[in-house]
């Protein structure tokens, strides 16, 4: 390659390595896997050692990786928190072992799983915790003390009184921990994390500590960073320490003298690994003599004495035996692959969505096809490619008719296809839910299982039935007694109270959401005035396109809508909107809300903001006045920064509404 190509291709790798770095270190909201990335950051490297006088100040070499978020005091670390240089081969490691063979004799290898999680210093004076603090890039971290105490594997007392010690461990999120992590968030209609690695840095980096303590954290301490009282002289050893002092050591690890032994351990943690209770990305291999690590020194990136193998991704390929379509609220028809059971990252997989029409047509897919597959992080069934096509060359194609009601399906512009039914049993089932949901009318206990139930018993046949139920109607059901037969009929009672917005979002309009369903109530008021207004008159409403518009006009002119609506009217449920205001010093003003604020929900400073004359949007534009961001901000915050739309923080904003 010659050096302009050279030059323009690292220019590029860099400006992605660092956009990835950032959402994964700083935002904890990643666009690609670990695996992809360190594919291209390797790729990199080999350019730069090929062209040294062509590496960019700003290259993901000179960091260790992270940067220091300013919601917490910083930490400028004595010892330099660094990073091991990843191999992805067998080769690798044994060129490692023979390397420390040319300056060490007989080395002893110290083995041990690679936990995934977020890099912690623990700091201990006279045998107690005096400070935690997180990597960050390695120099400098964020003081998180107060966090770090709410998990209970930390030890806050060591048992002997060391007059200095400071430990390096991972912080993590037990697998069962996360999933109900996922599941409360998914209930609450919030973003759900990514993976478990994200949500326990999601979750260390609280300023509510509380929260924090919620979550269930958890940790393994795996190196010394600092040490006064007593002497070490091999890596083992102090692990064992780190046992006797009280803290959760790194799992299984155990000392080795050869490449082949070592890559039978590797094997052995790989086969173990979808078993752990924890997430594992690797497997690291250390010098065990604490002194001849000083004799092999250190590059200007990594220690010469370690190196961390890291796994692939688990791919394998499996027969397409079908494809489902499931129906959801508004009617978009989703294809979901059913093949042949196969055994991905410790559960077995039979079912992965396809999306969309052009997810399929992208990936020219049948049934009958030798199909790909992988958990993306691990977690999410995904269908990557077709390795061999089966029975035949035609694409899969839609059925012309709704495979729950026989109604003509439609596609539009959009990638998706509609069933335009909207009594439809599917959407039915899937509409009441939503109309229940924390976000909408909030009718607590009238979940998935307790509507299904209602359905099946011919009790109700849409959401205006729910104000007819009787004690006496839900009696003698399964999961009712009578108290909680009492305390749903009470709930449903209770949703007439709810302000006119919950309403429009419960109803499930297509392309509107909590944001837009308040816009539309802040614009005209009442509900007969939403209901007689054209989609001129909506579009003129700020964030409002064409399509948003015409989707609110034909909703309300959905004969089956307007009779489930009048309905609704008719038992009592509010239709006005008042807006409260204090004083008008947020006038003119939008803001948008991401991530997750540390000590306030964002309906609660939606309302605030509301309360203060201005007003909140779902996305971010050169009109925006405000980004309000808190922890695991996404791509709005992105876009803010793109935009040079001020960014503030849960204090900030607290400061203007003092």
């Amino acid at each position: 390659m010659d050096k302009t190509k050279a030059k323009a291709l690292i220019d590029s790798l860099v400006e992605e390595l660092n956009y990835h770095a950032h959402r994964y270190y700083v935002l904890d909201d990643p666009q690609i896997s670990d695996y992809d990335y360190d594919m291209k950051n390797r790729q990199l490297k080999e350019l730069e050692e090929q062209f040294p006088d062509l590496v960019r100040e700003d290259s993901p070499s000179f960091r260790v990786g992270g940067e220091t978020l300013s919601t917490f005091e910083k930490v400028t670390h004595t010892v330099q928190m660094g990073s091991l240089q990843d191999v992805f081969s067998y080769e690798e490691v044994v060129a490692f072992v023979n390397r420390v063979r040319e300056t060490v004799e007989k080395p002893v290898f110290c083995v041990e799983p690679k936990i995934d999680g977020l890099s912690v210093s623990l700091e201990y004076a006279d045998g107690k915790l005096v400070r935690g603090s997180t990597r960050g890039d390695g120099f400098v971290g964020e003081d998180v003390t107060a966090n770090l105490k709410t998990i209970m594997s930390i030890p806050l007392k060591l048992k002997q009184e060391l007059p200095l010690l400071e430990v390096r461990g991972e912080v993590y999120m037990p697998m069962k921990s996360f999933l109900k992590v996922v599941e409360e968030q998914e209930a609450n209609l919030e973003q759900p994390f990514k993976n478990p690695r994200n949500a326990a840095a999601g979750s260390l980096r609280q300023k509510n500590s509380a929260i924090t303590a919620k979550r269930n954290l958890d940790i393994f301490c795996f190196n010394i960073q600092q040490l006064e009282g007593t002497e070490i002289t091999s890596h083992k050893q102090s692990l064992d320490l780190l046992g006797e002092l009280g803290f959760k050591t790194v799992p299984g690890y155990v000392c080795l003298e050869t490449a082949d032994d070592i890559i039978k351990q590797i094997e052995k943690i790989g086969e173990m690994r979808f078993d752990l209770p924890f997430d594992i990305d690797g497997v690291v291999i250390k010098l065990d003599d604490l002194s001849s690590r000083d004799a092999m020194g250190s590059t200007a990136k990594y220690p010469r004495w370690a190196v961390a193998y890291k796994f692939p991704p688990e791919e394998k390929e499996t027969k397409l035996l079908d494809i489902e379509l499931n129906v959801g609220r508004t009617g978009a028809v989703t294809p979901v692959a059913v093949f042949e059971p196969v055994f991905l990252a410790g559960t077995s997989v039979s079912r992965a969505t396809l999306h969309n029409k052009d997810f399929i047509i992208e990936r020219n897919i049948s049934i009958g096809d030798t199909i790909r597959v992988r958990k993306a992080g691990d977690i999410i069934p995904e269908v990557l490619c077709v390795t061999q096509k089966g029975n035949t060359d035609e694409i899969y194609k839609f059925p012309e008719c709704c495979p729950v009601c026989g109604a003509t399906l439609e596609a539009g512009d959009e990638a998706a296809i509609r069933c335009p039914n909207s009594a439809c049993p599917a959407q039915l089932h899937r509409s009441i839910v939503h109309f229940a949901s924390k976000g909408a009318m909030n009718i607590d206990g009238l979940g998935p299982a307790i509507v299904d139930t209602l359905l099946k018993n011919g009790l109700i046949h849409s959401v205006a039935d729910l104000y007819e139920l009787k004690k006496e109607d839900l009696l003698g059901l399964e999961n009712f007694k009578d108290k909680s037969a009492d305390n749903l009929i009470t709930a449903i009672e209770e949703s007439k109270k709810n302000t006119l917005d919950k309403l429009i979002f419960g109803l499930g309009i297509r392309n509107i959401g909590q944001a837009s369903a308040k816009l539309l109530c802040e614009k005209f008021g009442t509900l007969d005035a939403i209901i007689n207004a054209t989609p001129d008159d909506i579009g003129e409403i700020e964030g409002f396109g064409g399509i948003m518009a015409q989707s609110v006009y034909e909703a309300f002119k959905d004969p089956v809508f307007s009779e489930n609506l009048t309905r609704l009217v008719s038992y009592g449920l509010n239709t006005t909107y008042e807006r409260k205001t204090v004083d008008s010093r947020f006038a003119g003003l939008t803001f948008v809300l991401t991530g997750t604020l540390p000590s306030m929900k964002r309906d609660e400073a939606k309302a605030i903001i509301e309360s203060f004359g201005g007003k909140t949007s779902g996305s971010v534009s050169k009109k925006t006045s405000y980004v309000l961001a808190g922890e695991d901000a996404g791509s709005k915050l992105t876009k803010a920064q793109q935009l040079g739309v001020e960014i503030i923080t849960e204090e900030q904003f607290k400061e203007m509404i003092k």
